[in-house]
């Protein structure tokens, strides 16, 4: 009895800590949620030392380049003409509200004066903190900065490559030691939080390396990762700050947001997006502008103006933001195949933004012909083909009269009523990559 009394006793004492290590977001965090669902639209930019050899941010993993090779390239690597001003405006005139930076990918380098490694971009020809430069950039602009991360690193010996899927050709040796690693990311984290203002999110990237493949039946990690630890961290230093990790499972305790990686929320084209998405947590679909992350010189297949555009609004409809990616080049300038289209895209968007900024997912389900966004005054039909029939319902109670479509042809009611009214599009024009139709909400 006394032994039943006692594991009893330890059992409530271990349910009432986990209790109390429960994440409860603080207020400024709640805050920043729902603005960042308001945004909708950000720029994510893979950069550094792997765009030298022009073949995408896993070029060390996919050649099999030991890192004793690797690290020649922090010899050459010198981008003249890296100018964040440029970036910044690029993305403020797209109409984008915030721009992920990559700070640290796969392959270890940092691009800011870290204390922690001499892997850093201010040991390279070019010696500048390109991070600092940015966050004072996008301070000066108006625009919310957030910081990639990898928790995954090819070049450090404590990492657990051992049960890691990547990097085995980085010819490490030494048996790691992930307690050494853990307080190696906990500095630079610091460092990063406490060294370049206000930042939006951290976007962990890495977790899958100690799993099985996506979709596989077991998913679990092969390492504790102490992502209470780490989390708990970012939180104190900046209780604003989102937390996302691109585990492509869904949302683990004390995450802030949810991404889909090359998907929308509910898709899975890539193969990557098993995971169903969360209700509690804002979406955020990350997204490349041609095939490639990082700066690759035989990628050609760019996505279009319209493409684009219904991506965006794709991912407005399904209560998602869109974080859009480009790969500038190694000497630090963005590609005009990136520019040039994004220009057209912030054309349309002063134009049509009012019909996403700010508005959560509509009525209707998302189909392949639209998807709907709403607001408290108005729903909007976003079309970007013919429905079937040539007709849509709309659930709600609208003012009839008042409806409005993007090509000033007026749709013709069919029926209306407090359950939905039915719209004939039967006359109208959808040359445009998206036909959009205003619904006043009843008052």
């Amino acid at each position: 009895m006394r032994m039943i009394l006692t594991l009893a006793l330890a059992l409530v004492l271990f349910v009432q800590t986990a209790m109390s290590q429960a994440y409860v977001p603080a207020p400024e965090n709640l805050a920043a949620r729902r603005q960042f669902q308001d945004e909708k639209f950000g720029l994510f930019v893979h950069w550094g030392l792997s765009s030298v050899l022009g073949d995408g941010e896993w070029v060390m993993d996919t050649r099999g380049i030991p890192f004793r090779d690797y690290v020649k390239l922090g010899r050459i690597f010198n981008p003249i003409h890296y100018d964040p001003a440029k970036w910044v405006s690029m993305a403020k005139d797209a109409g984008m509200k915030y721009i992920v930076f990559i700070t640290r990918h796969h392959d270890g380098f940092s691009n800011w004066d870290t204390k922690q490694s001499d892997w850093r971009i201010t040991n390279t020809p070019y010696g500048k903190d390109a991070l600092k430069m940015l966050a004072e950039e996008c301070r000066k602009q108006g625009i919310k900065l957030g910081l990639y991360y990898s928790i995954l690193d090819w070049s450090r010996s404590d990492y657990p490559y051992e049960t890691g899927r990547t990097g085995k050709k980085a010819g490490r040796t030494e048996k790691s030691d992930y307690a050494s690693y853990l307080s190696f990311m906990k500095a630079q984290l610091t460092e990063l939080l406490t060294g370049y203002g206000p930042i939006s999110c951290i976007w962990l990237d890495g977790h899958w390396d100690q799993t099985d493949p996506e979709g596989s039946s077991d998913r679990k990690s092969r390492i504790d990762w102490r992502y209470d630890e780490l989390y708990s961290l970012i939180h104190r230093l900046q209780p604003a700050c989102m937390i996302g990790n691109n585990h492509h499972l869904d949302p683990f305790p004390g995450e802030d947001f949810q991404m889909f990686e090359q998907d929308l929320p509910g898709q899975n084209k890539s193969g990557l997006s098993y995971q169903q998405a969360s209700t509690a947590v804002p979406l955020e679909s990350c997204i490349t502008m041609n095939g490639s992350w990082g700066f690759n010189i035989k990628d050609d297949k760019y996505k279009t103006y319209p493409e684009i555009v219904r991506t965006l609004v794709g991912a407005a409809g399904r209560n998602s933001n869109l974080l859009l990616n480009v790969g500038p080049m190694p000497n630090g300038e963005v590609q005009p195949e990136f520019t040039d289209t994004l220009k057209k895209v912030g054309a349309w968007v002063r134009t049509y933004g009012h019909t996403f900024y700010g508005t959560r997912g509509g009525p209707m389900a998302p189909a392949d012909w639209g998807v709907t966004t709403q607001n408290d005054t108005h729903v909007y039909l976003h079309l970007f083909g013919r429905p079937p029939g040539d007709a849509v319902v709309v659930p709600g109670s609208f003012d009839a009269k008042a409806v409005a479509s993007s090509d000033g042809i007026a749709p013709v009611v069919v029926s209306s009523d407090r359950n939905g009214i039915r719209l004939d599009l039967s006359k109208h024009d959808f040359s445009s990559p998206d036909l959009i139709l205003t619904l006043p909400r009843r008052k």
